[in-house]
Formats: structure tokens, C-alpha cells, sequence
């Protein structure tokens, strides 16, 4: 429920936290302390409703769900846990008093960039979706001392910078003393009976422990508050004085070093051998330490293991924490002498996992090798596993080696991590209807003819309230006025603005909503990069993770088309538009790179052409992150979803961009599918081959040339790559297109060239001459954006896979 805090409260919290951690009275503190207390503060609330919450679960004997990822995007808390708790009046009246707006210390608080992009954020969502639910929930991460990377674009190449995020963001964090956990690497294993008893032995492991700091998520409107555990790292080895004293400074510090550089950095470049070994070495972290804390709170509130596929869901997103399998298998065994059988009984009831890929390079694998010499007991867990399931596959298919090969852990030398994943789950979703679809056809179609009904669909979703309630107010006190504010927590009444969509009154109040978002995100850019948007142009927007298969490039391709064109006659009749790219490239990612470079050439190229520039802008956003995209979201006319179709597993800014009401150019990929059936096919824009076209085509021989031939608009494309833009020729990309070997344009950006130009001029057409027909579509995608909610796709996975129940607090 929200929380009762009147605005004499709120100062008194504030003051309190000022004289207590500052020694400051309120004349005397400057922003940086006030940010703190209000956080302080906003914890102190947050903790005395998770108390509540928490005695009430005991009561109850509530089971409970632990979701493990080795990112969560949370970006900035501040917000949105006022907003959750139904404080921000009160909190907004007391700091007058400071001379600061809440706002102000909005933008003092750093992004909390603990993920790469859509993995990340969607986990990040469902905290907020588990609380807003009164699910009894834990997500589990690593404490990265820097985030992601912040991007810095020079001379059009992206630059890494470090991303120090602490400073700001350790406030919401309560370091927890009492929750530290060893984790074993190296060295060998013993295994010694004694008596009826295995014990088993750890010889010169380097051993580190894990410490925890909890972060809690508030629901909205509810009881319950979600925690994020996240992991820190430090040497287990006590300081040596004896080497100290004789001066070898380095050798003692180096142990501190080395435990230290496993939390450092949220996904080392991994293009090297010790960067494999680094990430190796953080999913175990993050496995081994949550696995134990999990155990240990069940036996303390439980006692017997037996009952702990009854009281917990441990859910693995994405194959990160895949060795959550043989961990459990591990301490079952090895520490509370279950049998094998049993323990994998208990193992396979416990654990879910969701696949968020078809991509071969983000299916895991590793070195049989490396494994076996960094985690040696869990290597010698995952050869027993996968001895067992090989037998128990020869006897269901005698005599199919093939089809044993493809499901089996090991093979030639790799531990598969997705098979394990799938072989260790009572439960096996995908993240879309297609996706989920796809991956029962195609990389775990074994497994499905295995055991079918293991497998299940949970399309993603966001948290509206954060995307649409605290990144668009304006549209939100029309939506208030139109069908009540009941929405925010159902979003499925969000269907019922669909009626006002004849309503001249409400289309006109939407034109002029997106008109002063625009503007917001304007002003908000220039502060922050300099850059002038003319928002007199159609916003075209294509923001998420820089990947071949989300096909910047086709976008880019349809760009110089215009630019062509215009140069060849710059008073053609055309709309404005201003095509707003945001995303960051992997480090070691070269193409990824290179076509952020195109990018960025190609935007300084237009600038020379004034005349040009009337009717078309390129516009990078460097360093695009959670607090951008709240900001970018709302301003945005058209969202660009133009995965290759079968290769997205769902999306989730498509989503974002929907509830903010943009129209959508896409193709019939992940989540779009069930965004064109919600919508309606005439107010969303797709474009393309279809997922089985795909298919077809990929096995008759796809050639790029055989669409590049007859088309002389794409030739000019190419022949403009190759001369360059801004003294740069990106003939390497013209390459890519036509001669790469093995396959040239392996992701069928000329295949779906003529398609897509077309949708987009009549997407431009229809903007350009019926601003009417336009709004209406805005107004049906806002509407029908509720089934998109991390609400649904949370009750969801409670009801069908986890078997979850909500605590209510009894009202007494």
C-alpha cells in the first residue's frame, strides 16, 4: 500500500540523516548531503515496510523465488522508489526547505549501469513487477565496481571509458556483515569415505569469499519490498605480516589484487584467454555465493532440504548462471550427504531457466579444460551429470549417436552450458510466442521431443510504471483524466483509452503531448552532448545494443538512400525526419564499431549540406543508458524493431516505445509478433521475410549479389560506402555486404532493403499528410501496450512455472 508520510515527516527523516551521517544542519548542507539523507531516508521507509513484509512471510511459510543474473540495469532508484511508495509530495514539500527540487537531486544520482542492455533492464523490471505483485523475491548479482563502460565517441570510434558508479549509488546499498560465503577455485579434490560418509577435500584452491550488499526495489501500491543481493569479492587469506616485514609488499598485496579484479568489471572483454577465465570465474562467484545463501537461510527457517523445492524457485536468466546446477548438486552431496539420486531430484525441482537466444555466440560454452582447472569438483559433478543423461539417452534412442552428441553436456572438449541449463530445469521458457516457438524447432528440438511438456512461453514485459507513469507525465495526467489513474497498477485498463480514439479533443492533446516531449529531449541532449535537434522533424528512433542482427546497417542503407536522392535534387518534397541511433558496441566487437563510425561520418557528412539538412539529420547518442532512454522513450515518433525475423528473441524497448506512443517499423520477429496481434496490423508497420522465409532461403543459398544486381538504388548505396562520407571510405562494409567470406550480408539487410525502404515512405507519407491517422494509430498502440506489462509476464511465471503465491499483509 502506499506509505502514510506527511510533509513534517519527511523533513524530520531528512534533518535527522543530515545531523547523524553529515553533522550538518539543514542551512548548512549542500546537494550532495541532502541526495544522501533523502536516500537514507527513502531506504529507512523502504526497510520498515520490508520488516513487515517479511514477518508476514514467515507466518505464512511463504515459498519463495531467487532469481539469478549476472546483470541488473537498474539505473537510477531514487525516483522511482518515491514513486512506488506514493511519497513524493510530501518528500517535494519538505525540500523547499533545502532550496532544492526533487528533480535536482534526480539528476545527482548515477546510473546504476550493472547490465549490457535488455537482459539486464528486463530483470530489473521484474524486482519492481515481483514486489508490485507481493511476490516473496531475491534477485542475485555481482557488485561491480564499474559498470558497463561509459561510451565516448572520438573521430566517429567508440571509446570505453570507466563507468564509477559507487560513489553516488553506494547509498542505496547495507553492506551484510553477517552474509559472507567462501567459494573455491584451483587446486585439486579429494574425495575420502569416512565411514557411510563422502567428505571431500580441497588442496591449494585459492579460495575467496563473497560478501554481500542488499539494494531493495519497492512495489508499487503494495506490501512487499524485493531484495537485490549483489556480491563483492575480497581474499580469503588473512594479511601476512611476516612478508609485510620483510618488505615484499607486492607479494601480499597481490592476493587482495587478484579476489578484488573478480568484481571489478561487469563482463571483461573475453577475446583472451584470461578474460575467459574471468568471466568463468564471476558466474561461479555469483552462483556459489547465492546458492549457499540461499541454503542456508532454508535450513534455518526449515531445517531438512527435502522440503526445498516447496519453499524455493531458483531461476536462472539466461545460461550465465547455468553452474547453479552443479552447484546445488554439490552442496547437497557434498555437504549435507544427500544421495546422488536425491540431490538431483531436489536439483531439477528447484531450478527454471529462460533462454534468451537462438544466436550460436551467446549459447555458453567453455573449455572442458578451463573448467576442469578452475572449478575441479564442479567439473567432476558435470562429468558424472553428463555420464548419467548419456546413458539415459541411449536408452530412449539406442543407437542415435547424433542425437545423443547434440543433447549431451561435453562434447569435443566444451561444456555446453544452454544443454545443461535445459537438462538440470523442471521448466524451459522463451521470451516470446515466436521465440518460444522457434528454440522448441531449432537449438532444443531434441530436448523437446525429450521431454515436451518441460517447455513453456513467458512473453517479457517492463515496468509501466517507470517507462510510462515517471518518464511521461503529461501523457499520464491526460490518460488520468480520460480513464482514471487505475491503470498504473492494471495495465490492462489501459485498453479501455482506445475509445477516445475518435475524439478529436484527446488526439489533439496527444499531438501536443509528443510536441513538449520532444522539446524535453532537446534541451535534455543539447545540455548533455551539445547537439541541436530540429523537433520540427519526425523523431525516427533505433535505440538498444549495437548487433548485426538488429540491423543498424538496414537502417543506415536506407539513410544514404535518401541522402542520394537529395543530393541529386535537395528540393525534393520529402518529411523532415531526424534518425536518432543510441546504442554501445561490445569492446572487442569490430563491426559492431565500425558501423557506429559509418554512423557518426555519415551525420558530419550531412552537416556540409544545409539545404539538405532542412529535410535530413543523423544524430548519435553517445553514452546511452537507463536515465537517456526514460528521456528518449516519450520523444519518439517512430521505434525501430528491425531484427532479421527469428533471430530477436523478444524485445523489450519495442515495448517501451509502444506504451509512449510511437508507431512501430518492424518485422515479424520476437515480441512484434504479439504487439501486431494486440494493435491490430494496420497501426504498426511491418516489413520483410518472415522467420520461415528465412529459413527457406537460408537452405536453398542466400546471395547477397542477387539482390544487389537489379537494384540500381542499393548499387548507388554501396558505390556512396565506398567513396565515404566525411573523407572516409567504409569499403569494409561494402565487403560485408557482397564478397565477406563465408557469407556475404549474413544477416539479409539487401534481401529486406526494398521492403523496408517502402514501409518507411509510407510511414513518412502518412505523418506528412494525415497528422490525424497518425495520432489515432498512437493513441491504439498506447492502449493496447498493457498486455507489455512486467505485472503480467510476472504472474505469469508465479502461476505456470514457480508455483508462487502473493503475501498479503492481514489488515488489522
Amino acid at each position: 500500500m502506499s506509505t502514510k508520510l506527511t510533509e513534517k515527516e519527511a523533513e524530520q527523516l531528512i534533518d535527522g540523516k543530515l545531523a547523524r551521517y553529515f553533522g550538518v544542519l539543514s542551512a548548512d548542507a549542500n546537494r550532495e548531503q541532502i541526495y544522501k539523507s533523502v536516500v537514507m531516508s527513502v531506504r529507512d521507509i523502504m526497510l520498515e515496510k520490508r520488516q513487515k513484509f517479511h514477518k508476514e512471510m514467515k507466518r505464512q511459510k511463504a515459498k519463495r523465488v531467487y532469481y539469478l543474473c549476472m546483470e541488473f540495469l537498474m539505473g537510477r532508484s531514487l525516483k522511482n522508489s518515491i514513486f512506488n511508495l506514493g511519497i513524493e509530495k510530501p518528500v517535494a514539500a519538505a525540500l523547499k526547505k533545502y532550496g532544492v527540487t526533487l528533480e535536482e537531486l534526480y539528476e545527482l544520482e548515477p546510473d546504476a549501469g550493472l547490465g549490457n542492455g535488455g537482459l539486464g533492464r528486463l530483470a530489473a523490471c521484474f524486482l519492481d513487477g515481483l514486489a508490485t505483485g507481493n511476490y516473496p523475491a531475491m534477485g542475485f548479482s555481482l557488485r561491480y565496481e564499474y559498470g558497463l563502460f561509459k561510451q565516448k565517441i572520438v573521430d566517429g570510434w567508440q571509446i570505453e571509458l570507466p563507468d564509477v558508479w559507487l560513489p553516488g549509488g553506494e547509498a542505496w546499498l547495507t553492506q551484510r556483515s553477517d552474509k559472507i560465503f567462501t567459494v573455491h577455485f584451483d587446486g585439486w579434490v579429494e574425495e575420502r569415505w569416512n565411514y557411510d560418509r563422502m567428505e571431500v577435500i580441497y588442496h591449494d584452491s585459492n579460495d575467496i569469499e563473497a560478501v554481500a550488499y542488499d539494494m531493495m526495489v519497492s512495489g508499487y501500491d503494495s506490501d512487499a519490498v524485493s531484495i537485490l543481493r549483489l556480491w563483492k569479492s575480497r581474499a580469503k587469506r588473512e594479511f601476512d605480516m611476516k612478508l609485510f616485514a620483510q618488505g615484499n609488499y607486492q607479494e601480499v598485496m597481490q592476493k587482495d589484487n587478484e579476489a578484488d579484479l573478480l568484481t571489478k568489471v561487469l563482463y571483461p572483454a573475453d577475446n583472451h584467454t584470461e578474460g575467459k577465465a574471468l568471466r568463468l570465474k564471476q558466474q561461479y562467484l555469483l552462483v556459489s555465493a547465492s546458492l549457499q545463501s540461499i541454503i542456508a537461510d532454508h535450513k534455518r527457517r526449515y531445517g531438512s532440504l527435502d522440503l526445498l523445492p516447496q519453499m524455493a524457485a531458483i531461476h536462472l536468466n539466461d545460461t550465465h548462471p547455468a553452474l547453479s546446477i552443479p552447484e546445488l548438486m554439490r552442496i547437497l552431496i557434498d555437504e549435507n550427504s544427500y544421495s546422488w539420486e536425491k540431490a538431483w531430484e531436489i536439483t531439477t525441482a528447484t531450478c527454471a531457466y529462460t533462454n534468451h537466444t537462438v544466436l550460436a555466440e551467446a549459447l555458453e560454452t567453455w573449455s572442458e579444460d578451463l573448467i576442469a582447472r578452475k572449478l575441479p569438483r564442479i567439473y567432476m559433478i558435470i562429468k558424472e551429470l553428463n555420464r548419467r543423461f548419456c546413458d539415459e539417452l541411449w536408452s530412449r534412442y539406442m543407437g542415435d549417436w547424433d542425437k545423443i552428441s547434440r543433447m549431451s553436456i561435453l562434447n569435443r572438449n566444451t561444456v555446453r552450458m544452454a544443454n545443461l541449463s535445459v537438462m538440470g530445469s523442471h521448466h524451459v521458457n522463451g521470451v516470446s510466442a515466436l521465440h518460444s516457438d522457434i528454440i522448441k524447432q531449432s537449438i532444443f528440438k531434441d530436448f523437446h521431443d525429450f521431454t515436451p511438456d518441460k517447455f513453456t512461453n513467458v512473453t517479457n514485459g517492463i515496468a509501466h510504471r517507470r517507462w510510462l507513469n515517471q518518464s511521461n507525465p503529461e501523457l499520464c495526467a491526460l490518460l488520468d483524466e480520460c480513464i482514471g489513474t487505475g491503470y498504473a497498477k492494471d495495465a490492462a485498463k489501459l485498453a479501455e483509452f482506445k475509445k477516445f480514439d475518435t475524439d478529436t479533443t484527446v488526439l489533439d492533446r496527444l499531438s501536443e503531448i509528443k510536441k513538449t516531449k520532444k522539446q524535453q529531449f532537446a534541451d535534455y541532449l543539447y545540455k548533455k552532448q551539445g547537439v541541436l535537434l530540429d523537433t520540427n522533424t519526425l523523431f525516427d528512433v533505433q535505440a538498444k545494443r549495437m548487433h548485426e542482427y538488429k540491423r543498424q546497417l538496414l537502417n543506415v542503407l536506407n539513410i544514404i538512400g535518401t541522402y542520394n536522392a537529395l543530393k541529386e535534387n535537395p528540393d525534393l518534397n520529402i518529411q523532415p525526419k531526424t534518425y536518432i541511433f543510441g546504442a554501445k558496441a561490445a569492446p572487442s566487437y569490430y563491426m559492431a564499431k565500425q558501423i557506429i563510425k559509418l554512423i557518426s561520418f555519415l551525420a558530419e557528412d550531412i552537416k556540409k549540406h544545409p539545404k539538405i539538412k532542412e529535410k535530413l539529420n543523423v544524430v548519435y547518442v553517445e553514452d546511452y543508458n537507463v536515465t537517456m532512454s526514460e528521456k528518449l522513450m516519450p520523444a519518439s515518433e517512430i521505434s525501430e524493431q528491425i531484427s532479421l525475423a527469428g533471430k530477436e528473441a523478444s524485445g523489450t524497448g519495442n515495448m517501451k516505445f509502444m506504451i509512449n506512443g510511437a508507431l512501430t517499423i518492424g518485422t515479424l520477429d520476437g515480441a512484434n509478433v504479439e504487439m501486431c496481434e494486440q494493435v491490430g496490423e494496420e497501426n504498426i508497420f511491418i516489413f520483410g521475410l518472415k522467420a520461415d522465409e528465412v529459413d527457406r532461403i537460408w537452405k536453398e543459398g542466400y546471395y547477397s549479389s542477387n539482390y544487389f544486381n537489379p537494384n540500381p538504388n542499393l548499387r548507388k548505396i554501396v558505390e556512396a560506402l565506398i567513396v565515404g562520407f566525411n573523407g572516409q571510405s567504409f569499403s569494409d562494409i561494402a565487403d560485408y555486404l557482397l564478397r565477406q567470406s563465408p557469407i556475404a550480408d549474413p544477416y539479409m539487410c539487401l534481401a529486406d532493403f526494398d521492403s523496408y525502404s517502402f514501409t518507411q515512405q509510407k510511414l513518412s507519407k502518412l505523418y506528412a499528410e494525415d497528422k490525424r491517422a497518425w495520432n489515432q494509430k498512437s493513441l491504439r498502440n498506447i492502449a493496447a501496450a498493457g498486455f507489455f506489462a512486467a505485472d503480467r509476464s510476472i504472474k505469469e511465471y508465479a502461476e505456470n512455472i514457480w508455483n508462487l503465491k502473493s503475501v498479503i499483509l492481514s489488515k488489522k
